[in-house]
């Protein structure tokens, strides 16, 4: 199965690209706070003179936040983009779901207004609003969270198609750094998230660098025991004179061990 990439500092090693390293830690709040960071100082500022703006009240997930609309709380839904669920009532919590939801809360976080930008069709089948959301100064919530790997481009319904272009040109460099959601195979499909996908790639990978763990340990052990003619039980450290002709009769990794275990060491 494909190596995954999960990065834990999207802004500046991850869109370097990939490596052949590998990792099965999730993103840390820390790490989501350094995104943010770096985010605000570097992502392009859009103009947003043109768009409303509206009281921002709560982040409900990654993809979705609450605002003011004509005097009373609505949910509005980020348009063309889905993140992973974080507490879904069939699909529980997905991997990457808190960090996207957090990311958007970070990169929210201190703003009392949003600026929303509609489509065509404001609202969907749930009478959610639909909106591209944008910060106060102008960064646009939806392109960093493609950018970062914490969503997809989806629920492409005409007419509010303005930005898919825009959006699947950057997720398509996100795929190509195998960031984020991007870095287990099969993990993102036209469905949604496939969670067993991902929990088997995390195990595959465990049990590989479990097994890589242990080969390392086991060649790190390299001190001799050796009983002599005499019946004396001898070790022997790389490097000494009769090493490589001493034939080991247990191995040791350490020379407490050796000794531990009733050998002494090799004069020479």
């Amino acid at each position: 199965m494909k190596k995954f990439y999960l990065a834990l500092f999207f802004s500046t090693l991850l869109i370097s690209g990939c490596t052949e390293e590998t990792s099965t830690d999730i993103i840390e709040t820390e790490d989501i706070q350094g995104i943010v960071a770096s985010t605000k100082e570097t992502a392009e500022k859009h103009d947003v003179s043109k768009f409303e703006e509206y009281e921002l009240q709560d982040i409900i997930d990654g993809d979705t936040i609450r605002i003011k609309y004509n005097g009373s709380p609505e949910k509005v839904r980020f348009l063309l983009v889905d993140t992973p669920e974080t507490n879904h009532e069939t699909l529980g919590e997905q991997p990457y779901g808190p960090e996207a939801k957090e990311f958007t809360k970070q990169l929210l976080a201190g703003q009392d207004t949003v600026y929303l930008e509609f489509d065509v069709s404001y609202r969907d089948k749930y009478k959610r609003l639909l909106a591209y959301v944008y910060t106060k100064d102008g960064i646009s919530v939806q392109e960093q969270l493609l950018k970062n790997g914490l969503a997809r481009v989806a629920y492409i319904y005409d007419p509010n198609t303005k930005h898919v272009d825009w959006f699947k040109s950057i997720q398509k460099t996100a795929q190509k750094s195998a960031i984020g959601i991007w870095s287990v195979e099969d993990y993102v499909t036209n469905r949604g998230y496939d969670k067993d996908a991902y929990y088997a790639a995390t195990k595959d990978n465990s049990e590989t660098e479990n097994d890589e763990s242990n080969t390392a340990n086991k060649n790190s052990c390299v001190i001799k025991g050796n009983v002599n003619s005499k019946g004396n039980k001898i070790y022997h450290m790389p490097g000494q004179r009769d090493y490589d002709n001493t034939v080991a009769e247990e191995m040791f990794c350490t020379e407490e061990e050796a000794e531990a275990a009733g050998f002494i060491p090799a004069t020479r």
